[in-house]
């Protein structure tokens, strides 16, 4: 079982960066691979970024590539999301999912708003 809460979110002008973080709680975190999804108003679910769980192979969605960094630390259970030259449809909740064999375990989301 894993738990995760997620922090960082806020509203950021156009260009502007956050830093979100996922702090997950279970003994296999380490052993997961992890996910950041977001979910835009009236739009699907989408992974953002994903990264394996020995950190050394990431994904990201083409419309963020070169502006957002995944990472973890395994050591201290937790995520991170970089984002940097933030844009108006980068606005959604923001989501820390973890995978087992389907992305099984999610946490509560946080608002990231970015204005034009």
């Amino acid at each position: 079982q894993v738990q995760l809460v997620e922090s960082g979110g806020g509203l950021v002008q156009a260009g502007g960066s956050l830093r979100l973080s996922c702090a997950a709680s279970g003994r296999t975190f380490s052993r997961n691979t992890m996910g950041w999804f977001r979910q835009a108003p009236g739009k699907e679910r989408e992974l953002v970024a994903s990264i394996m769980s020995s950190g050394d192979s990431t994904t990201y969605v083409d419309s963020v590539k070169g502006r957002f960094t995944i990472s973890r630390d395994n050591a201290k259970n937790t995520m991170a999301l970089q984002m940097n030259d933030l844009k108006p449809e980068d606005t959604a909740v923001y989501y820390c999912a973890a995978k087992r064999i389907a992305w099984d375990y999610w946490g509560q989301g946080t608002q990231v708003t970015v204005s034009s």
